[in-house]
């Protein structure tokens, strides 16, 4: 499974541990993307992560191999929530929780 987190500095600054991700699959994490940036980055994901980025139906219809969008903030408004749907895949927000860095 390849996830990938676009703007992960608006959930971890750096003092966090990215690594209960890992298990999941192939996680790749930015800490943050230009809007130029996006279709490059996300292009392998089936999972994706973000949280300021705009999706837009034309950053879909370059993400054949996305399954699920995860939307980590509250809301869900730099989504196109419509476009989604109409390519069956789930937007859902979600709560990051991550764990300290471990002691060196």
């Amino acid at each position: 499974m390849n996830i990938v987190f676009l703007d992960g500095y608006t959930t971890n600054p750096g003092d966090l541990s990215w690594e209960p991700f890992r298990q999941f699959g192939n996680f790749t994490v930015y800490d943050r993307t230009a809007p130029a940036d996006v279709i490059e980055r996300a292009k392998d994901a089936e999972i994706l992560i973000l949280n300021k980025p705009e999706l837009t139906a034309h950053h879909l219809d370059q993400l054949p191999k996305l399954k699920f969008i995860c939307v980590a903030s509250a809301g869900y408004d730099t989504i196109d929530v419509e476009a989604a749907r109409a390519r069956n895949i789930p937007v859902s927000p979600v709560q990051v929780i991550l764990l300290p860095q471990p002691p060196k």
